[in-house]
């Protein structure tokens, strides 16, 4: 197991852009903002969605081959930032319910476009934590 401990650093609120891509964004500003690690969290909706999903057998991630080209609401929108090829890195998960509540969650890809986004990230202080590639599963887990 991998433990560290971290103190509270800056936090932000951000509204998002209509029709942005929400991963970029929340990459964009973790760069401008230097944040190394930390915690993200978003509520909002948006008017397309696209997700992601490791197959475990093949070590590949799986991009959805069907679209969600459909209004959604976001139930739940969260991951963490870390670095990644000395750049900071957002990985997050997200849980969208169309117009009759039925859900639809995985990784958050680039692709997914904002209706309306807020977002808190919560900077953490102290030892970075940088992604490499993993021997046994083949993914960027924290070293």
């Amino acid at each position: 197991m991998l433990l560290k401990q971290y103190e509270q650093g800056r936090q932000f609120m951000a509204k998002l852009e209509y029709q942005s891509d929400l991963l970029e964004e929340l990459n964009k500003i973790c760069r401008e903002e230097n944040i190394k690690t930390g915690v993200i969290n978003a509520i909002g909706a948006v008017s397309s969605l696209k997700l992601g999903f490791y197959d475990q057998e093949t070590k590949e991630y799986i991009i959805t081959t069907y679209a969600y080209d459909e209004p959604m609401e976001i139930v739940s929108c969260s991951g963490n930032i870390s670095l990644k090829d000395g750049k900071p890195f957002s990985h997050v998960h997200i849980v969208a319910a169309d117009r009759k509540g039925k859900c639809i969650g995985g990784h958050l890809v680039q692709g997914t476009a904002v209706f309306a986004g807020e977002v808190f990230v919560q900077e953490l202080l102290g030892e970075d934590l940088v992604r490499e590639e993993d021997e046994e599963t083949k993914l960027t887990l924290w070293k």
